[in-house]
């Protein structure tokens, strides 16, 4: 039985990021993967959009920190993160604009920059329709990265420091033994005395192979192509009422709308009957759109990993001495990997990681679920 002091599940961004944290601290680190290669789950699959315009300071703060890596990453450690500021521009409904721009006064108040615009002047950025709506905001360093080149250079990183990456190895079940925590893999058995669950949309059943329960589901999510077409420097476009959103992938246009209806469970496929649906939230705000072509052949599909307030849960779990939750993203993991993996390692090192507290798994029981709005 090899003996580690933290055993990762999952090597996606966040699991990837932890490794790396870890590992440099000097801690022997193994991180367990079930696919053959990285960034296989909801790493792989996501849109690789990075944002600060959040209406709860906490995921705010968390992604702005995050930026602020991904923007010095090559200088930092010698790889490009891909990081590209095309802005964020939301376009939010008049019933919830006065709220809207309270948010983001308490966003620019982290130092994060966020411009908040009239209709007229976001109108200038990308033509949209009207109604409906109160204002705009605008977030100049938010934009794209690359997900899956991150996760690999947080890997190399974790390796150089002497992790240990095992691929094609999927976590089975574990228990609590004599301080330490005996993990039975589909290859092997591990100990150390904490497990870090970075298992996506995997984490509940991560969990109940360890015996108890985290309310963490799989939900499905389509990204839509277009067939390529004029190139346009446009921002990521966010229409906050209907959720649709869009935004440059070279010469396409790649745009999606999550599936209010969609039940969770590890459906597969794309969902073609949701495309009606999403057209019609672009064509009412974007008339413009029906002159693009769909490539279906271009689309793909993955999961979110969805909590009961679409907000994730991290840190030590309760009851559970030594198991540390990193995971329940519902779609902000590749915002907010950086500084969640040096909080989880600050966790693990000394139990304590203040900037987690508005996440820990206690929340729900002691009422204090997040009511983040900028959930797309």
């Amino acid at each position: 039985m090899a003996a580690f002091d933290v055993v990762v599940v999952g090597a996606g961004i966040i699991g990837a990021s932890v490794a790396f944290r870890l590992a440099e601290r000097g801690l022997r680190v193994l991180v367990l993967e079930k696919n053959p290669a990285p960034a296989m789950g909801s790493t792989g699959k996501s849109a690789a959009g990075v944002r600060v315009q959040f209406s709860e300071p906490a995921n705010a703060r968390l992604s702005w920190e995050s930026i602020q890596e991904y923007r010095s990453f090559a200088d930092r450690y010698g790889f490009d993160a891909g990081y590209r500021p095309i802005g964020y521009l939301f376009l939010v409904p008049e019933s919830i604009w006065p709220s809207w721009k309270e948010a983001m006064a308490r966003v620019r108040a982290l130092g994060a920059p966020v411009e908040l615009l009239d209709l007229e002047s976001a109108g200038v950025i990308v033509p949209f329709v009207t109604d409906g709506l109160g204002g705009a905001s605008f977030g100049p360093a938010d934009g794209i990265i690359d997900p899956h080149a991150v996760t690999l250079a947080y890997l190399h990183l974790a390796r150089e420091h002497g992790a240990i990456i095992a691929l094609s190895e999927a976590f089975l079940r574990a228990r609590r033994q004599g301080g330490v925590w005996r993990v039975e893999t589909s290859r092997a058995r591990h100990e150390a005395p904490f497990v870090v669950n970075a298992a996506g949309a995997w984490a509940g059943q991560v969990a109940r192979g360890a015996g108890f329960e985290l309310p963490i589901e799989p939900v499905r999510r389509m990204v839509f192509l277009t067939a390529p077409a004029t190139k346009r420097a446009w921002p990521l476009v966010i229409d906050a009422g209907s959720g649709f959103y869009f935004r440059p992938e070279g010469p396409r246009l790649l745009f999606g709308r999550s599936n209010p209806d969609e039940a969770p469970g590890f459906r597969e496929g794309m969902d073609w009957a949701w495309l009606e649906s999403t057209l019609e939230a672009a064509l009412f705000r974007f008339p413009w759109f029906e002159r693009y072509a769909l490539d279906r052949k271009a689309c793909w599909w993955g999961y979110y990993e969805e909590t009961p307030d679409k907000n994730p849960i991290l840190g030590s779990m309760p009851g559970q001495e030594g198991w540390v939750n990193a995971a329940g993203f519902s779609g902000h993991g590749v915002q907010q990997a950086p500084a969640v993996g040096e909080a989880i390692a600050r966790e693990v090192l000394t139990g304590c990681s203040p900037e987690l507290d508005p996440f820990r798994y206690q929340r729900y029981s002691h009422g204090r679920a997040l009511g983040e709005r900028a959930i797309v």
